[in-house]
């Protein structure tokens, strides 16, 4: 079998569609590179390894550019890949080389499932896997996802949560980290998950005769909830809970509405205390530890 007729056959023809159905081509590419790919693993049995070094040579001389050997490995990946996940038409082949780098299947499998729920271009992908993002998902939400259970705001929220300081600010107190946030909420509310918007900062609520700040005041559109953010610059305390606590309940009987689901808290705190968090547990909170970056 002459596999590299095939090969040049499948690729040349689906130039051709690039350039005749323009609202095709990503699922052509998809196509191409698959069968391509499948070609490449059968050459590969045949001819030993060293056949797509020279594929690549002979690919670029007669059809032109985009044919490394690197992107022919990727294609072969690519059809390997398919056998144990089933492709999704929301991402693109540019998608699906940053996906391609991933060899964990349950790592690959959750950043398919934030392109096609967030619309991820290629460039947030790329950030989102340099960040490390589903390493650090708690453990309790890794067993989730790959059992295919049911996931709430609080399992996707990462630990620890990404902190940008681009003019290397000392973090000496709230305030300053609180500035830093507000430098870029957009970004923050990103590592934060999907479906975050902004409401307020330094968001005041009076109880009594006393008036209180809530550090950030966010609403969840997706799980359609507020959450209240709490930053602390020290190791976990117990009565960080009981604060945040008495603000969630605030937001519950005064802002939500009917329709709302409860309030949810996050804890945002320099180190986590794992043995007095279990004795201070409350499951419409969350505590997660910053990293500045």
């Amino acid at each position: 079998m002459n596999y590299y007729d095939n090969i040049k056959e499948l690729l040349i023809n689906n130039e051709i569609t690039k350039k005749v159905k323009n609202y095709s081509i990503n699922k052509s590419d998809l196509n191409t590179y698959y069968n391509v790919g499948k070609e490449l693993s059968e050459a590969g049995k045949h001819y030993g390894e060293g056949i797509i070094r020279e594929y690549s040579k002979r690919l670029t001389n007669e059809i032109g550019k985009g044919y490394s050997k690197r992107s022919l490995e990727l294609m072969r990946k690519f059809y390997n890949f398919q056998k144990t996940q089933t492709v999704s038409a929301q991402l693109t082949w540019s998608h699906y080389c940053e996906i391609l780098t991933i060899d964990d299947i349950n790592v690959s499998s959750y950043y398919i499932r934030l392109v096609e729920q967030q619309k991820l271009s290629v460039r947030q992908l790329r950030n989102k896997i340099k960040s490390n993002e589903y390493e650090r998902l708690p453990l309790e939400t890794k067993n989730k996802l790959i059992n295919k259970e049911e996931v709430t705001i609080k399992d996707l929220v990462p630990d620890p949560i990404f902190i940008k300081n681009k003019n290397k600010i000392e973090i000496v107190s709230e305030k300053v980290l609180h500035k830093l946030i507000m430098e870029d909420i957009e970004s923050f509310m990103k590592e934060l998950g999907d479906g975050f918007c902004f409401v307020g900062s330094e968001y005041k609520i009076k109880i009594g005769n006393t008036y209180n700040f809530i550090d950030l005041l966010l609403f969840n559109v997706q799980y359609n909830a507020y959450v209240v953010v709490e930053l602390k610059i020290t190791k976990f305390k117990a009565e960080y809970i009981s604060q945040v606590q008495k603000y969630m309940n605030y937001i519950d009987k005064n802002i939500k509405k009917l329709t709302n689901n409860d309030t949810i808290g996050i804890i945002i705190c320099k180190r986590e205390n794992m043995y007095l968090m279990e004795y201070c547990s409350d499951t419409r909170i969350m505590i997660r530890e910053f990293m500045i970056i």
